[in-house]
C-alpha cells in the first residue's frame, strides 16, 4: 500500500509526505571527508568529551524534495507530537492557498490513477465511513507504539490525514530515512561538535541550504526499469521475452 500510495497519491491530488527522526548524532569526532590544504589533513582527538547528542525530527515530501525539520536533544511522544501537529496543519493551509490561487486546474488523474487510489482509500476503511472528513493527505512513518496511539490517530483522522505504517523490518519503505542520511552526513561529515546544540545548529542550517534548490525523489525510477528491462532476455521476431535467469 505504501508502495501504491508513492505512485498514485500526487497524481491524484494528494500531497503524500513521509515523517522520521534521525539520529541520536553524539558529540565525537564523525567519520567521513571533509576539505584541506594538500599534505594537511585534519586531525581529530583520540580523546573526547562525551557530551550527550541530538536528533532532528523530519517531515518530507518526495514530490517536491521539501523538508521541515527541528532539531531536538530528545524525541519522546510530548516533543514529536506537538511539532508534527502544527507542521501539518501549516502544510494544510498552504495546499488549501495555492489550490484557491490556481488559475487554471490542475489536470485530472487517469482512470487508471483514480482506479488505483479509490482500491486503497476503500482498503484502509476511508469511504467506509461517513465521519471521516474528506482524504486530504497521505503520512507515511515508522510503525512505532507512540505513532498508534489513540490520540494521535485520532486527530490525524479528523484532519483528513491518513497514516501508513511501514511493516516491522521494513523501513526502508519511508524516504523520509534516505534524505536523513544525506542531511546528517551534510552536516557533520568530519566534523567535531562540542556540544549538542551545535549539531542541531548544524543540521538545521543543512535543511535550509536544502530547500533552496531541493530535489524530488522517486519512487521505482530509471534505474528500477532498467534493472527489469535486464531481468528478461527479449525472443527474437516477436515481443515475447522469458527471464534471463530461467533455464
Amino acid at each position: 500500500m505504501i508502495e501504491l500510495a508513492y505512485r498514485v497519491a500526487e497524481a491524484c491530488g494528494l500531497p503524500l509526505w513521509c515523517q522520521d527522526e534521525a539520529g541520536p548524532s553524539a558529540t565525537r569526532p564523525q567519520p567521513g571527508e571533509s576539505w584541506q590544504r594538500d599534505a594537511h589533513p585534519k586531525l581529530q582527538p583520540h580523546e573526547y568529551l562525551r557530551d550527550g547528542g541530538a536528533k532532528l525530527m523530519t517531515l518530507f515530501r518526495p514530490a517536491t524534495g521539501e523538508v521541515r525539520a527541528k532539531g531536538v536533544t530528545s524525541v519522546t511522544n510530548a516533543v514529536l507530537h506537538p511539532w508534527l501537529k502544527e507542521q501539518l496543519l501549516a502544510v494544510l493551509k498552504a495546499e488549501d492557498k495555492a489550490k484557491a490561487a490556481e488559475e487554471e486546474p490542475s489536470p485530472p488523474p487517469t482512470p487508471a490513477e483514480l482506479a488505483e487510489a479509490r482500491e486503497w482509500e476503500t482498503w484502509v476503511g476511508w469511504r467506509l465511513n461517513d465521519s471521516y472528513p474528506p482524504l486530504r493527505m497521505i503520512l507515511v512513518w515508522d510503525n512505532l507504539a507512540g505513532h498508534h496511539s489513540d490520540a494521535i490517530v485520532r486527530w490525524l483522522f479528523k484532519h483528513g490525514i491518513m497514516p501508513l505504517y511501514t511493516p516491522l523490518s521494513g523501513s526502508w519503505l519511508n524516504m523520509a530515512e534516505s534524505m536523513q542520511r544525506i542531511l546528517v552526513r551534510r552536516a557533520l561529515s568530519g566534523q567535531y561538535p562540542q556540544s549538542p546544540q551545535e549539531i542541531i545548529d548544524w543540521l538545521e542550517q543543512t535543511v535550509a541550504g536544502w530547500n533552496e534548490d531541493p530535489t524530488p525523489f522517486v519512487w521505482h525510477g530509471k534505474r528500477r526499469e532498467r534493472r527489469q528491462r535486464a531481468r528478461l532476455k527479449r525472443l527474437a521476431g516477436s515481443g515475447a521475452a522469458v527471464l534471463a535467469y530461467a533455464s
